[in-house]
């Protein structure tokens, strides 16, 4: 069963720094985009960040890309994404993803969907 899970959520503090993590299961990332979004209190989901499988970085948005990085690490079918300067508004639902295996688009970005984790709560505190 392929399978994404998303980890490293919790309780953080206000102006730091945090990492999620994204680890695949059944298959390897190595041949796939993986596309970062989040999901806040009353707003839909939204794109934060892609990264190809060569390593070119997409913006899903100019509004929430400027304290996240991407980056992947391939030999440990792993994703990450660093939130920078954490807010409240942070708060949400993080949730990592990529293209349907069948598609021809997988490794490109942006991911819109397709094999999606379960994701992981981050809760910023003022």
């Amino acid at each position: 069963q392929l399978q994404l899970v998303e980890s490293g959520g919790g309780l953080v503090q206000s102006g730091g720094s945090h990492r999620l993590s994204c680890t695949a299961s059944g298959f390897t990332l190595d041949n796939y985009a993986v596309g970062w979004f989040r999901q806040v209190s009353g707003k839909e989901r939204e794109g934060i960040l892609c990264i190809s499988a060569s390593g070119v970085i997409h913006p899903y948005s100019v509004s929430v890309k400027d304290r996240f990085t991407i980056s992947r690490d391939d030999a440990k079918i792993t994703a990450y994404l660093q939130i920078d300067n954490l807010k409240p508004e942070d708060t949400g639902t993080y949730y990592c993803a990529v293209s349907d295996p069948n598609s021809g688009y997988r490794l490109n970005c942006p991911v819109l969907g397709g094999i999606w984790g379960q994701g992981t709560q981050v809760t910023v505190s003022s």
